[in-house]
């Protein structure tokens, strides 16, 4: 994976459980992440991450034609605080939309370690903090012992994120992220005691869905898009044709087979489930 080494830069932004901004020593590196898309940096050189292989509650989640739209607390706001806090910053203030008004200190050292770029432009990335462990600028092995590092593991292993992985994530950083998650729901750390994802979730509109469901963030996106497209309309009938309609191809890893996200999804009268545990499904980048 590329090494860029840098700084984490919070004041202004919306950091939540696993995105935040990051700022190159050198930004002509963000020119080294492999394609095809390209990493969208502001005019001060700062990039946002999407932290790989893990995805936590959704703190302002916007739907196509909707209001911006937040999961249950308390957990995406520990989330957001936990990293926060794990890359070094403390007395963090926000205002009432959620942007960093304050931290101590005003930026914190440390490195990603990446192999591409999102559609939206956001670097993905594994986060670690202080020195890099080699040149920037470079490439690096990275085994389980580096991944360890990271902030991705460290959210998975306190249970305040889930597993969401995508095709390009080597087969042996997934295992060990695996690991951490079996571990930390046996332990019912974090979310996994309220996590309704596979045991089924009544939804009878947005505000059980933001109020009281704690679900995998890809089924609450793709909820709310579905209920925002209803225009008020609750049923949820309509929503496996209309994940149909959206096609996220997706490997159920135990069977070996790829197929789409509707396969895994359960619904019955308003009560909706995933049959498949989040960490046995790897995702097709867009």
């Amino acid at each position: 994976m590329l090494v860029i080494e840098g700084s984490y830069r919070i004041t202004g932004a919306r950091p939540d459980g696993d995105s935040v901004r990051f700022h190159p020593a050198d930004p002509a590196h963000w020119d080294l992440v492999p394609g095809p898309h390209r990493v969208r940096r502001n005019r001060s050189g700062g990039a946002q991450l999407r932290l790989d292989g893990i995805d936590t509650l959704e703190t302002h989640y916007v739907p196509a034609h909707g209001r911006e739209l937040s999961q249950p607390p308390p957990f995406a706001q520990e989330a957001a605080g936990a990293l926060t806090t794990w890359l070094g910053f403390l007395g963090v203030e926000r205002d009432t939309h959620g942007t960093v008004t304050a931290s101590e200190p005003a930026q914190a050292p440390g490195f990603i370690l990446t192999r591409g770029a999102d559609l939206h432009g956001r670097c993905v990335a594994l986060a670690g903090r202080g020195p890099a462990p080699g040149p920037s600028g470079r490439q690096l092995f990275v085994d389980e012992a580096l991944l360890r590092q990271t902030a991705n593991l460290a959210q998975l292993a306190d249970g305040l994120a889930y597993p969401t992985y995508y095709t390009k994530l080597f087969v042996d950083l997934r295992a060990a992220m695996t690991e951490a998650v079996r571990e930390a729901r046996t332990a019912a750390g974090g979310l996994w005691p309220v996590d309704l994802t596979a045991t089924g979730a009544k939804i009878d509109g947005l505000g059980s869905l933001t109020g009281t469901a704690v679900v995998l963030p890809k089924l609450f996106r793709r909820l709310a898009d579905y209920l925002v497209l209803g225009d008020g309309d609750p049923s949820l009938a309509g929503f496996k044709a209309f994940l149909d309609q959206r096609a996220d191809r997706v490997l159920i890893v135990p069977k070996g087979q790829f197929t789409t996200l509707s396969t895994v999804v359960e619904v019955a009268d308003q009560t909706v489930r995933m049959t498949e545990l989040p960490e046995n499904l790897v995702f097709e980048e867009r």
